[in-house]
Order: C-alpha cells, then structure tokens, then sequence
C-alpha cells in the first residue's frame, strides 16, 4: 500500500516510534509511508484530503478533528486508519477540569466511526474504540522501540582479591547483548555491593515530570532508606527531591539510549487513573531495551511489562518502593538477570521488527476487506 500519515510533527515522539521507526520494515514488504504535518488553521484542515486521493490509505495520528474536516476528508480519500496512544477521548490527569470532555468524546466517536482502521496502542485503548465500531475494525500495536540503539550494562566479574588489599571491583562496560547473553543465566556477576552508588534512571518530558513530582515523598523515602542511590532525570525540566542527589541530564535523542544504559534500574511512576490507564509505557519499555531492572507502579500497562522478580519489580507503598530498590541495590547478579529478561521480552514483543509485523498483518487484513468490499 502507498500510505501518507497526518501527524502533529515528525519529530514527535509519537510520530518517531509509532509511524517513522517502521517506515524501513515496511517499505521491505512493498508499502510505503510518507509523512504530512497536519495542517492548524480551518482553511487547510477544510482542504484536507483534496491531494490524497493517489495515496492507498491516509493514517490521522492521535488527532481528533472536528465534525466537518473528518467528513471531508473520508470522502475524500479511499481508506481511512487512525492510530493512537493516549485515551484522547479523555482530559489528562493534571486538568483542574477533570477528566470527562463531552467534546473530546464527540470527536473520538466520530472517528472511531468513521476509519477503516483503528490501530491502539494498547488493550484499555482498544476497548475505548470498540464501543464505537466493530471489533475487526480495531488492531493493538504496541508502541515500540529500535533495540538495536540501546547497549546493555554488562558487568565484569570479580579479579581475584590482591593479598592484602581486600576485594576490588571493575566498573561496568557497556556492550550489546549476545545471543548467547539472553535470558537469566547469563553467569555475568560482581559489580557494586550494599551501600555503593545506585543510579536510578527515569526519562520523560516536562508534562510527565508532573507526575514524578507528585511522587517525590516516596523517592525521598528510597534516598533516605538506600545508601548511595541517586536519580538520574533525563529531561528538559528537572525537579529536586530531599535526601536524593539529582544528577540532571538534558534530553537529547542522539544520546538518550547511553544515558539510559550508563544507569543501574528504571523508575516507571504514574498516576491511578483512567488517564495513565491509557498510557503505553514507553520508557519502561527503554529501559529494558537497555537491559535495565525496572521498579514501577502496577497501573495500565506497567502491570504487564513488570512482574515481580521477572524483569523487575512492582510497587505500590512507600515500603515496597524502599525495598525493591534496597533489593536491587544489594544484588548486582540479580540487576543484570532481570535486565536481560527486560530485554528479551522487548525483543520479542515490542522491537521495531515485532511491531511492523503487526502493522503488515493489519494493513494486509484491510486489504483483503476492501478488495471483498
């Protein structure tokens, strides 16, 4: 199929790993996919669609468009897919208005009536769109991440104790993981003891920092509780929290996936809430490309991507967030098992090749029904 996306802007997040990550896989299986910035202003948004008719299908990306441009443009164009990563049918969890929006939802269900395809990004996404259209109209693909980018932490094993200098220990190497390196076995130890520096990791955006500063009580618990920890925050907005050294570290895409792999666990905290509900869970899913044990709370898709003692840990309490890390920060062996199952998982379900898998199967299924159509 020839595809054009209609996105916020290219370099948006969701537009890097939903829509361009996969544009290489697909052009292999003989679609193409180019990408449009949606137009702001009522004039073009009137126009849209009047030069898309050459292109197969036309994806609109979270964007929910008012009653007369969608109408416009599903007449105008031969399919119509709409791929989403948030509950946009919803306010988000910071609005003082809360979080229903009679017109926001107006939108979703015009849309989710109206296209060919709906791609979610997750289950609770799903199940949103499908009160509106028919089950088969409705696909998950996941948000995914080019594992390829991230190193993994691969710590060296233990040099016999010189006489009588005690044991030594060697630094961390970051280095991508073998084939044979997967699972939990990898016979990799050593490292860092009790009481040794900790680097906890957490990426975001200034929008989602507000959600780890409702979480800084909790965290100045760990820094207490843990000696040696620190937070590393990769963002563009920092925050400090009491008891916890912040190192900060200004977001930049070429130097994200080191950042990330230089630390020792990552942190996923958000709101219980049908907002974060919705949310895909793309930096835990960075961290464990990364190799990285993850402690994070049990709310939407985090529930999924971390289970106790398999790629990390869940937690809820002040008190279980103070031992998970007191746990991880004892045990450099168990750190890499867990990280290297993190890894496999992500390979597995949520890679770049897994995820353009998915969209060729749905693309393909739409095909088929328009061609029986």
């Amino acid at each position: 199929m020839r595809l054009v996306a209609l996105v916020e802007a290219e370099d948006h997040v969701c537009c890097r790993y939903r829509l361009a990550a996969f544009r290489g896989p697909l052009a292999t299986a003989g679609h193409t996919l180019d990408l449009r910035p949606l137009p702001r202003g009522w004039a073009g948004r009137l126009a849209l669609g009047r030069d898309l008719a050459g292109y197969d299908a036309v994806i609109v990306q979270r964007k929910l468009l008012p009653r007369v441009p969608l109408g416009l443009l599903r007449r105008r164009v031969r399919r119509l897919i709409f791929d989403f990563d948030d509950a946009v049918w919803l306010r988000d969890s910071y609005s003082p208005k809360g979080f229903a929006d009679p017109r926001r939802g107006r939108r979703f269900r015009a849309v989710a009536g109206a296209a060919d395809l709906i791609v979610a990004g997750n289950d609770y996404l799903a199940a949103g769109a499908r009160r509106f259209t028919t089950p088969d109209r409705v696909a998950v693909i996941p948000t995914c991440v080019d594992v390829g980018r991230y190193a993994v932490k691969t710590p060296l094993p233990n040099p016999l104790p010189a006489a009588g200098r005690g044991n030594r220990t060697t630094e961390p190497v970051l280095s991508p993981l073998s084939p044979r390196g997967r699972g939990l076995g990898g016979g990799v130890s050593s490292g860092r003891g009790v009481g040794s520096p900790l680097s906890l990791v957490w990426v975001g955006s200034s929008s989602t920092l507000r959600g780890l500063e409702q979480f800084r009580p909790t965290l100045s618990a760990v820094g207490k509780a843990v000696p040696g920890v620190r937070l590393k925050l990769i963002c563009d907005r920092f925050m400090e929290v009491d008891h916890l050294p912040v190192e900060r570290c200004p977001w930049d895409e070429a130097t994200e996936p080191a950042e990330i792999a230089a630390a020792d666990v990552g942190i996923g905290w958000v709101p219980d809430d049908p907002w974060s509900r919705g949310k895909c869970g793309l930096k835990v899913l960075q961290y464990q490309a990364a190799g990285l044990p993850v402690v994070a709370n049990p709310v939407g898709v985090q529930a999924e991507f971390v289970r106790d003692g398999e790629a990390g840990f869940r937690a809820t309490t002040t008190e279980e967030w103070v031992q998970a890390v007191r746990v991880l920060a004892a045990d450099v062996g168990l750190r890499h098992r867990l990280g290297a199952e993190g890894r496999r998982r992500v390979e597995a379900g949520y890679s770049v090749a897994a995820g353009a898998r998915m969209w060729c199967e749905a693309l393909d299924r739409l095909a088929r029904v328009r061609r029986a159509g």
